[in-house]
């Protein structure tokens, strides 16, 4: 199992990708922050976890495109990312303001997985491709067989590998013909520890409201109310 940060020929690259800006905001300087990073590394995680599922996983397992994508969205999802940041040490190491380390940073799950995808993105700048794909795959495929091997039964068809936001797109289309409607406010709260709060609706009626760390996880969280509303959970 992989325990700690890849080894970088640049340090620099390295301090940077471990930098939130609510540090800087605190010790003025010539240094960036990790945002232009965590861009680069969460491009990198796309491709790199999509092509480790199109290899591994389709032609052995069947899976088709949807399933292989809801199975990307559970790998690269916060939750599991900060995982990954919890398992190589990288809470510890962040460089954060006082603020932010009074709240509680280096175990907010926010934080913790935008900081694990500033130093993918590091990485990939301070070597290159070849290095970095090695170190995804040994990080992500077990996560990826628990995720994936479970789901199989006797047939080695998949049982369950659609998501909440699909779930509740399929009983709209068959109930109404339409697909829902989202709708995400700003989010509320202090720039590294921001609420954000989903509502989703079909046909101008509200099925669900949600809330998560980020746009995303507070609509799939409005979806997850939504089926429960209509009896799908």
């Amino acid at each position: 199992m992989i325990d700690k940060i890849p080894e970088f020929k640049n340090q620099k690259l390295l301090q940077q990708a471990l930098t939130h800006r609510s540090y800087l905001n605190e010790n003025y300087g010539d240094e960036e922050d990790n945002e232009s990073l965590e861009f680069i590394g969460d491009a990198l995680l796309g491709f790199l976890v999509g092509e480790l599922l199109y290899r591994r996983y389709k032609e052995e397992h069947n899976l088709k495109p949807k399933e292989l994508t809801r199975i990307r969205s559970l790998l690269v999802d916060e939750k599991q990312l900060a995982k990954f940041a919890v398992q190589l040490g990288i809470g510890a190491k962040m460089r954060l303001g006082k603020g932010a380390e009074k709240d509680g940073g280096r175990k907010n799950p926010a934080l913790l997985s935008d900081t694990f995808e500033a130093i993918i993105g590091a990485y990939f700048l301070d070597s290159n491709l070849t290095k970095v794909k090695p170190f995804i795959k040994r990080l992500f495929e077990p996560v990826a067989d628990n995720i994936i091997l479970p789901n199989y039964g006797d047939n080695s068809q998949p049982k369950d590998l659609v998501d909440t936001k699909g779930k509740f797109q399929q009983w709209a289309l068959a109930k109404f013909g339409e697909n829902p409607r989202y709708e995400s406010n700003n989010g509320e709260g202090l720039d590294h520890a921001k609420i954000f709060t989903a509502e989703v609706r079909v046909r101008g009626k509200l099925y669900g409201v949600g809330k998560g760390n980020r746009k995303q996880e507070a609509e799939k969280s409005a979806a997850e109310k939504a089926l429960k509303k209509v009896g799908l959970i």
